[in-house]
């Protein structure tokens, strides 16, 4: 404990606090990680449940081979010619429809997202924005703007004039309910759409909901609200910075679940399993919009490094199988978790796909009304058994269940016993 304390007081000393801790009354000193685990100073393994940055499983040592192999040889800036950026251009556009054609690379997802919104305004010539609420699209000026989690969470600013919200795609306790609800949303985001002062520029969506609550649209949303947008002039977006790359196991991407190509896709986190990478893919005439003689710069995004964990992430996908592993183990789970809702009726609704799934917790099943205190207690209950969830959704009520791909049947067996015996009945 001794070195948590010195830790916790070196990080005060010259970090912010608005940079949080996990577990801030029990934290954890991490030393080491593999696979779905992580280890402390102490040597305890911990279950991570909740990690959908190490998407191939942490410290996955063909990715480290192949970073560091590369970072050996060369790490440059994209202004010169290297082959792993072509490489990897070509990798990712052939797990694509063919509409999306033309790659970005950057850092993050947060800046994977500016870029989207870049584009949309140069495509258009247009600035407003139209977004899901209790979307999070990242941490930048323009996106915090555009993000209802944050600026109408603790400390934001309000909706600013550019921006109309369109309520979040909730069949459980959203607006509308029930799994026909998706005409009903299209609808508002038609409405939203029309609500701009100004022809929009863009349509904001994730196709499955991570910071809303882990929130799995209703059939047929996706594709009439991209309708709708396009119909009003404006460009879809996609943001699967959480949810890309075979984390929902019946596809790919989440989009292609539901049927809804975007003209934008930005993608983050998993693409390089925790080493800095993200990306926008594009159709030809988007981009060429945005070729206005304006250069685009971007010193890190795509080096030769971050090409190479990218390219091994992809291998190790296809090669180990982990599109399919998450399908699997994912019914697995979401068959588990809808078993414990007959003996604890605080666990109001189960959803996902593929390893991508919540837990809504309620403590009146009929009203939905959202449990937070029980959702709380939980996260801390099974942090005491070394297991690491978190909770999410605007009442902070949903268990967000997102773990590294290679999680198991015996892990999540693991999850289901404590779930089991922690849980109120």
């Amino acid at each position: 404990m001794t070195g948590v304390d010195d830790l916790l007081t070196r990080r005060a000393a010259h970090l912010s606090g608005a940079l949080s801790v996990l577990y801030p009354d029990d934290p954890i000193h991490v030393v080491r990680a593999f696979g779905p685990y992580l280890y402390d100073a102490d040597g305890h393994q911990y279950l991570d449940c909740m990690n959908n940055v190490p998407h191939v499983g942490h410290s996955h040592p063909r990715v480290t081979e192949a970073v560091s192999r590369q970072l050996a040889l060369v790490n440059t800036n994209t202004r010169f010619l290297y082959a792993p950026l072509s490489d990897y251009a070509d990798r990712l556009t052939a797990l694509l429809p063919d509409a999306l054609a033309v790659c970005f690379f950057v850092n993050s997802g947060s800046e994977a997202n500016e870029l989207a919104l870049r584009l949309a305004r140069a495509h258009t010539g247009r600035r407003d924005v139209v977004v899901q609420n209790d979307a999070y699209h990242g941490h930048t000026t323009g996106l915090i703007d555009i993000s209802p989690y944050k600026f109408n969470g603790r400390g934001g600013g309000g909706r600013p004039a550019h921006v109309q919200v369109t309520p979040r795609p909730d069949p459980y306790r959203g607006v509308h309910r029930g799994s026909d609800s998706g005409p009903a949303y299209a609808a508002d985001t038609a409405e939203a759409l029309a609500r701009c002062e100004r022809p929009p520029a863009a349509l904001f969506a994730e196709p499955l909901m991570g910071t809303g609550g882990q929130t799995v649209p209703p059939t047929g949303y996706l594709s009439a609200a991209f309708a709708a947008a396009r119909a009003a002039g404006a460009i879809t977006v996609a943001d699967e910075v959480q949810i890309g790359f075979g984390r929902v196991g019946s596809h790919l991407w989440a989009f292609e679940a539901q049927d809804a190509t975007p003209d934008v896709l930005s993608l983050g986190k998993p693409i390089g399993n925790s080493y800095p990478l993200g990306a926008v893919v594009t159709t030809r005439e988007v981009a060429a919009s945005f070729d206005n003689g304006l250069e685009y710069f971007n010193t890190f995004g795509g080096s030769p490094v971050a090409c190479a964990a990218g390219l091994a992430v992809l291998d190790i996908i296809e090669d180990e199988q982990l599109q399919r592993h998450a399908a699997d183990v994912g019914a697995h789970l979401l068959h588990g978790m809808r078993g414990l809702m007959r003996e604890h009726p605080c666990l109001g609704d189960v959803r996902g796909q593929g390893l991508f799934l919540g837990a809504e917790l309620v403590s009146d099943p009929t009203e939905r009304t959202p449990a937070t205190q029980i959702a709380r207690d939980l996260i801390r209950g099974l942090r005491r058994e070394r297991i690491l969830l978190s909770t999410d959704g605007p009442d902070d009520n949903v268990l967000k269940i997102k773990p590294p791909l290679p999680f198991s049947t015996v892990d999540a067996d693991r999850l289901l016993d404590a779930l089991d015996r922690l849980l109120p009945r």
